[in-house]
């Protein structure tokens, strides 16, 4: 009598399905959304002219610098969790890489629903043009309304999220394709560049304002590095991790600024601070209402292509702090047929939701504050540490002009923090010592480093 096969089934994984266009579908998804649609006149009101466009300049200064350190960390250590992952392990696995790990989980339980948030209620508050009626409270419904269907859409399998990804990375796409298009159809030099008196003056105006600028277009840019946090989901991430990052920084830093261009060509600078829809209001400008309405539709789109993107790369991070012990157990989940992080999606998009009801200008300060300290800084000095520990073999990808990357990172962070106003220091500063504190607290209650005498990196 032949043996009897017995079916056994594989416990659950993450898979492998993103290549480099969903990878850099992703990180576009993430970086645009609704943000240069409503942040534009903020940032010309930070500097009280079309001057303020130096804040995409000095921005992109940053945000390169800082994404060719992402491509080389990315590129050695692929995995997910992206910045934990990195930490630990360039720091030690039992040293201070604990305590780094510790405090960027710490800063991310913050931050990391802060931003998706944000997107969050740029929804809810673009949509009000097109029901003008719709109360605040309304507009917060709306917002919560985008985070459910993208947690709906988010308890899928990764091949299937990837088709989801690229579809609405397309809409992104047209949506500032179209308005840059037009803009510079009917481009005005002369508002463009109508700079009011002593607009370039250097003194110390011009230095806060440049800087609360910088703080915006950083925040405009932010998602770059949203593959990261898939690692474990991203096919051959040597090759397709920093050049995702690489590509989708060198689309968003032009587009960006000529987005903003095409804008302030059309409308004047000293209407356009004062409007809540730049966008719509460009085109019912040149075209009328009905076209005004389709692209903010397109707007729309991308808002909720980037609630869904931040969803999906964040939701990895307290899975592999849970993975490795560093977060509650529950968070390591998967879901046992889709093979998603069922817990740590489910809890961080209630997060989220959450705070939707809360300020968006704040939120912005709040979040980039939190996030310079620990995460952009630490993983600075992760660079060196990484290049000590592993031969060259082992880094795929290296830096171009190393360290200098390193040094205009550094520098451009810190100019970020300290304009970013006292409340928001004091908050970052809070948020890290506070972390420092509770993981103390916790290494003695585990008795693990420094409260051991181990001393294995």
């Amino acid at each position: 009598m032949p043996p009897i096969a017995i079916k056994t089934e594989s416990p659950p994984h993450l898979t492998r399905a993103f290549g480099l266009l969903h990878a850099a579908a992703l990180n576009i998804s993430n970086m645009v959304g609704i943000g240069p649609f409503i942040t534009i006149p903020l940032m010309m009101a930070s500097m009280s002219g079309p001057q303020s466009m130096l804040g995409w300049v000095t921005g992109a200064l940053i945000v390169i610098s800082d994404g060719l350190i992402w491509s080389e960390l990315g590129a050695a250590l692929p995995g997910s969790g992206g910045s934990y992952h990195f930490l630990r392990e360039a720091y030690g696995h039992q040293t201070w890489g604990r305590l780094m790990a510790f405090l960027f989980i710490w800063q991310f339980i913050l931050s990391g629903p802060l931003e998706i948030a944000s997107g969050m209620i740029g929804f809810g508050n673009y949509s009000t043009y097109l029901w003008p009626g719709l109360s605040g409270r309304g507009q917060q419904y709306v917002a919560v309304a985008a985070g459910l269907a993208a947690l709906f859409l988010l308890c899928r399998q990764m091949t299937f999220l990837r088709k989801v990804t690229l579809t609405l990375w397309v809409g992104t796409a047209l949506a500032m394709v179209a308005i840059i298009a037009t803009g510079f159809l009917h481009f005005n030099a002369h508002l463009a560049f109508d700079f009011p008196p002593g607009a370039m003056a250097f003194n110390r105006g011009f230095v806060l304002g440049l800087g609360s600028a910088t703080l915006i277009a950083v925040y405009n840019y932010l998602g770059y590095y949203d593959v990261c946090y898939i690692g474990d989901e991203v096919q051959n991430p040597a090759y397709v991790v920093p050049r995702s990052i690489l590509y989708s920084l060198a689309v968003c830093c032009v587009g960006y600024l000529a987005l903003h261009l095409a804008l302030i060509g059309v409308v004047p600078w000293r209407e356009a601070i004062h409007s809540n829809f730049i966008a719509s209001d460009f085109m019912e400008q040149l075209y009328g209402r009905g076209a005004a309405i389709a692209v903010t539709i397109f707007v729309l789109w991308s808002a909720f292509g980037a609630v869904f993107a931040l969803l999906l790369g964040y939701s990895r991070i307290p899975y592999a702090a849970a993975i490795d012990g560093y977060f509650f157990r529950p968070f390591a989940q998967l879901h046992p047929s889709k093979n998603y992080p069922q817990v740590s999606l489910l809890v961080l998009g209630a997060v989220s939701i959450a705070l939707a009801f809360f300020n968006l200008e704040q939120l912005v300060s709040a979040l980039i504050t939190t996030r310079i300290l620990v995460q952009f800084l630490g993983q600075l000095f992760a660079i060196p540490l990484l290049r000590r520990k592993f031969p060259a073999s082992a880094r795929p990808y290296k830096m171009w002009f190393y360290p200098v990357p390193i040094v205009v990172a550094f520098f451009g962070w810190a100019y970020v923090f300290l304009t970013s106003g006292w409340l928001y220091i004091e908050i970052g500063l809070l948020t890290l010592l506070t972390g420092v504190l509770v993981f103390f607290i916790w290494a003695r209650w585990k008795e693990t480093w420094p409260f051991n005498h181990e001393r294995n990196v």
